[in-house]
């Protein structure tokens, strides 16, 4: 998963403390929404579980995330209530820790009874879905082609059992199924093992369908795809919904820049370059003086990579967008697939997957480490280990120098944040330039849930940087990065300028309040 060393798992229930993510809904007259409503909120709260409720008088519909075995519970307790007879709850592991997020109540006043729910049509499971589409295809892979052939359309009417999740999991390689599923969580879509790519960049029409982006439709905020090359972070985008509407994006400045974007790559020869209009450019509080924003190079944890990490961090990057620009590079050492085997299964052979596995990355990595990422999945040497970070000793140099390459084709960064292992290796990057050149070459450091790598001696010389440490407090929230570990990385830094933020959300960066305020402060004091 992340910094401790947690490597990636099936998808499946159980399962310790794994990050997890749980979608259902439920058709059905709810006597008191209210009441549901607050039995969530507590319930929620108890379990440390994120994300979005929806309740109302004819149903409910849940996206949650945290840790499998606080989501197992939710799922046992709500399993008991009548009002959840035959739901199917739809759990699965998932890399990192979700984005935090709230519960939501919709609060309603109908003027007439909600619609009577009879007379439903029969639920198919996902094989007997795949049946019916081989028969309308005949011998054919090509349902769609055979459909059309026929005239026959499959129409959408919400009964299919467990939906798509639940198709792709038993058609791992897609089945009849093209192209990727959105989804109202940190994963933004889920898809097969298939390649292709169906959809389409918004601006030049080339294949593209990643979101992770998040550009929107400034005119019904609905997400929009725009492929790396046409990004423009001064754009303003219209959907092809709006645009046959008669409403037209619009530029909202002239003068042009030129930023370097830094995503997934194997080198820093050929970095991709986009033109923009000037986005360290916002307007301030007198609307006539503009200030630059703060830009900041952040370093993710380990097995993640910059892109994961970017959409970890998507609800922080929304709170600070007038005040710093985030980039987000991928470490150097490249990280086999690794699982880990359920007891009394098979160890030899992964559990199928259900979505293709993305590129992980580390900055430091533990002697003779298996970092063969050509290889199959293999399963993990020995159970997962909470302190596995501490044996993550080597790939130091590596990492500094390719993170002084990077930093001298991107151009220079205000500040650096780091991460988990990210913070670790930020730690030591700052520590070496401090003896290389006399002081790091950031004006501040951001240190979120980090800890003190045991590689090479920090002196007694403390890093002279202004600093803002951000971890779990001493109650246990953090079951990766023990308190003491990230106070003790907090204690390394001039004592003059580290400020600390603790919280009690656990292995993640906070973006609600109080924390975020703190964070705003730091940051603007450097404007």
């Amino acid at each position: 998963m992340d910094a401790t060393g947690q490597q990636e798992q099936h998808t499946g229930n159980g399962g310790g403390d794994r990050y997890g993510v749980l979608l259902y809904y439920k058709y059905a007259e709810v006597p008191d929404a209210a009441e549901l409503a607050a039995f969530y909120e507590a319930h929620c709260s108890g379990l440390a579980l994120v994300g979005r409720v929806r309740v109302g008088p004819d149903g409910v519909n849940a996206t949650l995330g945290g840790r499998m075995t606080a989501l197992e519970k939710h799922v046992a307790e709500l399993s008991s209530n009548a009002l959840f007879e035959g739901t199917d709850f739809k759990l699965a592991s998932c890399d990192d820790p979700v984005d935090e997020r709230e519960l939501v109540t919709l609060c309603s006043n109908p003027t007439s009874a909600p619609p009577e729910i009879s007379s439903a049509g029969r639920h198919l499971s996902a094989a007997e879905f795949h049946s019916v589409l081989q028969n309308v295809a005949g011998t054919s892979l090509d349902a769609v082609a055979y459909a059309e052939k026929k005239e026959v359309v499959v129409l959408d009417a919400r009964n299919l059992f467990g939906g798509i999740q639940r198709y792709l999991e038993q058609f791992p390689d897609g089945g009849y199924f093209e192209g990727k599923n959105f989804v109202f969580d940190h994963r933004i879509s889920v898809g097969s093992l298939k390649e292709n790519i169906l959809g389409a960049c918004l601006i030049c029409g080339s294949s593209f369908d990643d979101y992770s982006s998040r550009c929107r439709c400034s005119h019904c905020r609905m997400l929009v795809l725009v492929c790396t090359t046409c990004q423009d972070s001064t754009k303003e985008y219209a959907c092809e919904l709006c645009q046959k509407n008669g409403k037209e994006p619009c530029q909202i400045s002239t003068r042009q820049d030129c930023k370097i974007q830094i995503g997934l790559f194997e080198s820093f020869e050929k970095p991709s370059i986009s033109n923009h209009n000037a986005a360290n450019k916002v307007p301030w509080s007198d609307g006539n003086e503009q200030l630059k924003r703060l830009r900041i190079l952040c370093l993710h944890g380990f097995r993640q990579n910059a892109s994961s990490f970017k959409g970890r961090t998507s609800a922080l990057a929304k709170k600070l967008k007038h005040i710093a620009e985030l980039v987000f590079v991928d470490a150097p050492h490249e990280l086999s697939f690794v699982y880990q085997p359920i007891q009394g299964h098979c160890s030899d052979k992964p559990s199928p997957l259900s979505v293709t596995p993305k590129r992980k990355f580390a900055w430091l990595i533990a002697p003779n480490s298996h970092c063969n990422p050509e290889q199959d999945w293999r399963a993990a040497d020995v159970p997962f280990d909470p302190l596995q970070y501490q044996q993550q000793t080597e790939g130091f140099e590596e990492s500094y120098t390719y993170l002084e390459n990077a930093i001298s084709h991107m151009g220079s960064f205000d500040g650096i944040l780091g991460f988990s292992q990210g913070a670790a290796m930020a730690a030591l990057f700052c520590r070496q330039q401090q003896k290389i050149c006399g002081s790091p070459k950031f004006r501040f450091g951001m240190f979120c849930s980090g800890y003190p790598a045991p590689v090479g001696d920090f002196g007694n010389e403390p890093i002279k940087l202004p600093s803002l440490h951000c971890f779990g407090n001493g109650d246990g929230h953090d079951r990766q990065i023990a308190n003491r570990a990230s106070a003790e990385l907090a204690g390394l830094f001039d004592q003059d300028c580290c400020s600390v933020v603790e919280h009690d959300m656990g292995h993640i960066i906070p973006t609600r309040s109080p924390y975020i305020d703190r964070i705003k402060d730091f940051l603007s004091s450097f404007l």
